[in-house]
Formats: C-alpha cells, structure tokens, sequence
C-alpha cells in the first residue's frame, strides 16, 4: 500500500494563493522619459498624473506549470512512502536450560531400550534428550554438563542444531567422575541471571547423589526459587544402589517441589521418552510476536517531477523568445 507519512503537510498547498492575496505586489520608482516641463504640459493637457506600473503576465502555460510543480513539491515534502507487506518474527519468552549428569556412572550399560536391548545410560539420554530439542523450536535452549564441576556446553540459543550436536557428542567422565547437582544448579542460575525472558526452565538429569558439590542442592534449589527459575529433575539412576552410584530421590523431589517443578523417574527408555513429552506438555511455546512492516520513500519522483517540468517549460520559452528575436520584423 501507498501512504503518506506527513499528509498535513498538504495543507500548503494553497499557500501561493494566500500569498498573492495577503501580500501587496512590490513598487518600485523608475523614470521612463524626463521632461523638465513634465508639470506643465500635464497642465496643458488637462491630466492629472498618477503612478504607473509595467506587470510581467504569466501565461496560462507558465501558471499550469508552476502550479502542477509546486503540487509536486508539497507531496514530496508530506513524504511518500510504499508500505510492504508485513514481516514476522517469533520472539522466544522462555528460555531452557538442560543440565545432563556425565558422571562415570552414566557409561553403565543397564538402561532397557525400547527394542528389549539394554543400553549404556548417556546412549539412552542422547536419543531421547535429542528428540525432545527438535520439538522445542520455539525455546532457546542451553546445554550444562556436569561431573565433578558443572561446565556450560552451550549457552541460550535458537541454533538448536547446536545444542543437538553437543548432547550426542557427550561422554561419560568428560566432566569429572562424580557428581556435583548443586554446583550444577549453581552454574544454571547464573546463566538464567544473564537473560531478560519471563520464563526459565530448568531440566536437570541424573543418574547418582551429589558427592562433589561446594554448594548444597537444596540451598541451591532456595536461590533457584527466589530467581524465579522452575527446575524438573528426571532420575534414571538405581535407588535401591548404595554409595555414590545410589539415585537421591528425596534430594530430586525437594528440589522440583521447591521450585515448582516436577520430579520423574525413568526406568528406561520408554519411560524417559514419555517423561519428556509430560515435560513438553506441561513446558508450552510461549512466543511473542513482532510484526514490522518495511517502507520505501518514494519522495524523490514527485521531486524529481517539479524538477523536469519547471525545467522543461523554461527550456521551450528560452527558445521560443530567441527565436522571436530573430525573425525579421
């Protein structure tokens, strides 16, 4: 569509006519022909003078043109512009923070697949956590690994492809033997800390205790709350193991409900997988739309216009009135 993005400025456009009407023409005193006995013979004659005026008349070609080149101008000035069909882009209101335990323990090959195989516990976590950021596109989403210390693979992003390729090329012991949860929640509010987004999601998966942490899980779960960051925790480790290979439920349950969040419990693969689609049922796109319409400033053609016409009309009576003069009289 076409508009004009300062229309009042078309109120000038009868702006020479109130010109020409409020405004005197200019006088100005000029002798023609002096006569030292100017008065006399005006006597004689019986007339009684009066001042005169020589007034240049516009032709009606000169007047169209000055007035269609001053039209021009004014619709120039209120600045012409085609509006383009609007563009749209998603703007994400939540960002999710994935925090993936890579202690020595989740190289344990005894995590039923859903064929009936049994797998190492990071394969497991690889397919279903890689599954479950394709259907996030509407996220921005951060990868933490943690071990003996948290260490952050990947920070919020919507290159999800990314964040994909980190998860499958995560090896168990890569982050330390150990596990250190609360450190781990430590490093995601940090990380939360430094975006501006209504909604932060954290999902922590582990399959062990915290034995490494400088910093409490449940404290950290507290700060977690007071930052207003909602943390799910999804277990998949042995609770009945003993030592630092047994799941902590309890620490997992407090931790979700202190925050808000919810704690699952994946016994294999395909409990996991439906553990992630809860968690992408309960976790909703919120997007924001933001709509913005490109525009292109048509002002230089209407200028460009006046140019060519007022140029043009000089142009022929230049011409015209030599050609006048040089004919023969």
């Amino acid at each position: 569509m076409y508009q004009l993005d300062h229309p009042w400025l078309l109120l000038a456009l009868p702006a020479p006519l109130l010109v020409w009407w409020l405004l005197p023409p200019h006088r100005e005193s000029s002798a023609s022909i002096r006569l030292p006995f100017f008065s006399q013979v005006a006597a004689a004659a019986g007339v009684r003078p009066t001042d005169g005026s020589v007034v240049a008349r516009r032709s009606r070609l000169q007047l169209l043109c000055e007035t269609v080149a001053w039209c021009l101008v004014v619709l120039a000035l209120a600045r012409p512009q085609y509006v383009e069909p609007p563009i749209e882009k998603l703007e994400p209101q939540r960002d999710l923070l994935l925090a993936l335990d890579l202690s020595q323990s989740m190289d344990v090959k005894d995590f039923p697949s859903a064929d009936g195989m049994t797998l190492a516990r990071v394969e497991a976590v690889r397919q279903v956590v890689t599954t479950f950021v394709k259907e996030r596109s509407g996220d921005r989403i951060g990868l933490v690994a943690f071990g003996d210390a948290p260490y952050p693979l990947s920070p919020f992003t919507m290159d999800h492809a990314l964040v994909e390729t980190m998860i499958m090329d995560a090896l168990p012991g890569m982050a330390g033997p150990r596990t250190s949860l609360g450190d781990a929640l430590g490093l995601a509010i940090k990380m939360f800390d430094q975006t501006s987004v209504s909604e932060k999601v954290l999902i922590v998966l582990t399959d062990g205790n915290d034995t490494a942490s400088r910093m409490p899980p449940l404290k950290a779960a507290g700060i977690a709350k007071s930052k207003g960051v909602i943390v799910h925790t999804v277990g998949i480790g042995d609770p009945a193991a003993t030592g630092e290979d047994k799941l902590d439920t309890s620490t997992l349950e407090k931790i979700a409900s202190t925050t808000g969040g919810r704690y699952f419990f994946g016994g294999d693969q395909a409990q996991l997988a439906a553990i992630y689609e809860e968690l992408d049922r309960i976790t909703p796109e919120n997007q924001k739309v933001l709509s913005w319409r490109p525009r292109v400033d048509l002002y230089q053609f209407p200028l460009l216009g006046a140019i060519a016409v007022l140029s043009g009309y000089y142009a022929i009576a230049g011409a015209a009135g030599m050609l006048r003069r040089r004919s023969p009289s």
